[in-house]
């Protein structure tokens, strides 16, 4: 990924188009923040999930991995405090790999 793409990627919430006139989180939604990997620096939002979902980790599709058209694994840090719920970045999910 070169800069130009880092840079598009800043602050925005995975599946909004990057045409999209509000890209960015909602005051009402809560996300968790994507760190390393094809994705750093998106947010995902988890509105309304459990913290058992939460604790699950995501695969999430990108043209951007190992793999065009495959996923990137993200994962919350074993040691991390779990959201407690609320709007806003509530955590993080950190890249662990690529998987077609």
């Amino acid at each position: 990924m070169n800069a130009d793409d880092e840079q598009l990627l800043r602050g925005r919430v995975y599946g909004c188009d990057h045409d999209d006139p509000h890209p960015g989180p909602l005051p009402h939604q809560t996300y968790a923040a994507l760190v390393g990997g094809p994705l750093d620096g998106l947010l995902l939002d988890i509105t309304g999930w459990r913290p058992e979902e939460i604790g699950d980790g995501v695969a999430l599709m990108t043209e951007l991995g190992r793999w065009p058209g495959g996923r990137a694994l993200y994962d919350p840090r074993p040691d991390a405090p779990r959201p407690s719920g609320g709007p806003g970045v509530v955590c993080r999910f950190y890249y662990s790999g690529d998987t077609p």
